[in-house]
């Protein structure tokens, strides 16, 4: 007689054991057709999964996070199904949920086609309306590899191959199509209602460059057509944001294959780069760093000392020279490691705090590089706090307001914090790495914000704080982060005159607001679509003349603005004004000054904004002012 308990407290008491449907029929029939899955006793398990002694149980649904999950997991091997239906001869290898989505990879004697996936998903929702029951059977190891090799399914068979003995295989049917997952899945294909096929791409078996190209469709799936549709809007609005086009378009930067993933930055480009970096300088002064600056190459002995060497050479470029290994930092960390060892410190001087634009490469794959987003050079807002153990709780509080209120200036207000925990491949105790984790929940709740965690996704010399902030199109992104480390500074020999004359290690703060300034002023690229507010635009005013006669007015016009800090150029071509205004509406210019017989007799200019709003005209001193109020405001 199981006693099932369930989320609201209440009991449920049955004669025999029962299936999580049975007991979702049981609370009433509209939860039964709606469930997807459950979690008996934290562990997620189909509706078909029988409970045979006492248990707590949560129904799954589509309202529920892992109920989209499900949706997902369960496509994608919708998308098998229909693949093996449509091509026999096809093998399918792995296909994981992944964000926003799913993909599955495919064997095949050629790659897929765009024809091809409008009629794998045609074929998808023939499927699904056809509401087959999804069953789960469990199969030994070696009987499992023999039916797949016995199908001609070789990768499946050599996924399984790879599995102990003796753990038992579950191999989920539908129809005719059965497959290898872990599960769970959708009690039914009727389930699977709103998705949709993506694209084709390629992707090496296993990951491996030596490994046979095969063919990856990427999909989405949703609990709703309204999601689906508010989905696909957001993947149109981003193809228009995307920063690659709008930096040819603006003029603002290049990349090309004789320097694979580094940036080439014009004036434009380099505007925008100026002025985040000199905002963030000031954020430096205020915050009591003192920026320093530190070799770009360093012997491979460093390297090996800090713990980088063992753990992050792959990433690493390296060179020799007269007999020595040297490799150009992927981190900051080190060298601002020796500036603390440079002289002998004492517990008066900590806080101590270094910051530093520091760039650094690390050799990312071809296939990771992703215009200014990801590369392989790249600078940061670097800084190091070297602190006593009980400094750190202060010292990470203070970070998470100026970070709060530098995101907020550049515009972004919706910021999730997480925390990221000890990875399996880590220096340092189990003990250690306690005091690390609980130094910091103790910051964030002396910050008084909520935080998730995020088991096994901390750096292998520390856990760390990771600021994730939300676009214009709902888009999340991780780029501020601030790390406690008890390795590095010992690992390099960082001491402190303690106060009673004991030499003692310091603790060290990584910490960095925007991250990269090639990823965080693409994402502002993005975030604005180009558009940039009037403190970031590289040409923040155009004065744009009539005819020639208006050019000598023009000229002084610009030289006032000039003189006020303001950045504007002239557009004397001769070219019809409504033109001029076009293009420079379309170089997305904040305001457009133009100039004509009764701006130069007036001393005034007519002022459009961007959008062409018309403000109408005003005094040359009036305009400077509001532009100036844009620019203090971060308007």
């Amino acid at each position: 007689m199981p006693v099932i308990r369930l989320p609201d407290g209440s009991e449920r008491v049955f004669d025999k054991p029962v299936t999580v449907a049975d007991v979702a029929m049981s609370i009433g029939p509209g939860l039964a057709k709606a469930a997807l899955g459950g979690y008996v006793d934290g562990k997620q398990v189909d509706t078909s999964h029988t409970i045979t002694q006492d248990a707590s149980l949560a129904i799954i649904t589509e309202k529920d996070d892992a109920g989209l999950d499900l949706i997902r997991h369960s496509t994608a091997h919708l998308l098998a199904y229909a693949v093996k239906s449509l091509y026999p001869s096809a093998q399918v290898t792995i296909g994981p949920v992944i964000e926003d989505g799913f993909y599955y990879d495919f064997s095949y004697e050629r790659p897929f086609t765009p024809e091809d996936l409008e009629a794998i998903e045609k074929k998808m929702l023939e499927l699904a309306k056809l509401d087959e029951v999804v069953v789960r059977e469990e199969w030994d190891r070696d009987q499992a590899v023999m039916f797949f090799k016995g199908l001609g399914e070789h990768y499946k068979a050599e996924i399984i191959a790879s599995i102990p003995t003796n753990e038992k295989i579950s191999l989920y049917r539908e129809g005719d199509f059965i497959d290898l997952c872990r599960g769970p899945h959708v009690p039914s294909t009727g389930k699977l209602k709103h998705f949709k096929l993506m694209k084709v791409a390629g992707a090496y078996w296993r990951g491996d460059s030596n490994n046979e190209m095969l063919t990856r469709i990427y999909g989405t799936a949703w609990t709703k057509k309204e999601d689906l549709a508010a989905y696909l809007h957001r993947l149109e609005e981003a193809e228009k944001r995307d920063h690659r086009k709008l930096g040819k378009q603006l003029d603002l930067f290049h990349m090309q294959d004789e320097a694979p993933g580094l940036v080439f930055w014009h004036p434009k480009g380099w505007t925008i780069w100026q002025q985040v970096e000199q905002y963030m300088r000031n954020v430096y002064l205020d915050g009591g760093y003192q920026e320093i600056r530190c070799p770009q190459i360093l012997d491979r002995k460093l390297w090996e000392k800090s713990g980088h060497w063992a753990n992050y050479k792959e990433n690493m470029f390296t060179t020799e020279s007269e007999k020595r290994d040297y490799a150009l930092k992927p981190m900051n960390c080190p060298g601002h490691i020796e500036v603390f060892k440079s002289d002998l410190r004492s517990y008066r001087d900590l806080p101590l705090r270094y910051g530093e634009f520091g760039a650094c490469h690390r050799n990312e794959s071809s296939g990771a590089l992703h215009g200014i987003m990801r590369v392989r050079g790249f600078t940061q807002d670097d800084g190091h706090i070297f602190c006593t153990e009980d400094q750190v709780r202060d010292e990470v509080t203070l970070f998470n307001q100026v970070a709060m209120r530098v995101y907020a200036d550049f515009g972004f207000s919706d910021i999730a914090v997480k925390l990221a925990l000890r990875p399996e491949a880590r220096l340092g105790s189990d003990e250690t790495w306690d005091k690390a984790e609980n130094s910091l929940r103790d910051a964030l709740r002396a910050c008084g914000v909520e935080w998730t965690e995020l088991p096994g996704e901390g750096a292998f010399y520390g856990p760390k704080i990771e600021y994730h902030m939300k676009d214009s199109l709902g888009r999340s992104w991780q780029c501020g982060t601030i790390q406690v480390d008890f390795q590095l500074p010992g690992r390099l020999g960082a001491e402190y005159v303690a106060e009673d004359n004991s030499r003692r290690t310091p603790v060290m703060l990584h910490r960095a607001i925007v991250g990269s300034m090639e990823r965080f002023i693409g994402i502002l690229i993005e975030n604005h679509a180009g558009a940039m507010p009037v403190w970031l635009s590289p040409v923040q005013v155009v004065v744009a003349t009539i005819t020639d006669a208006h050019n000598e007015y023009a000229h002084t016009v610009v030289q006032m603005l000039k003189k006020q800090g303001i950045r504007v150029q002239a557009d004397l071509r001769n070219e019809k004004i409504n033109r001029k205004i076009r293009e420079q509406t379309l170089q997305k210019v904040p305001y457009i000054a133009v100039i004509g017989d009764q701006e130069r007799d007036s001393g005034q200019v007519a002022v459009r904004l961007r959008g062409n709003d018309n403000l109408g005209s005003m005094p040359v001193a009036e305009f400077a002012q509001r532009i100036l109020g844009d620019i203090a405001a971060r308007t």
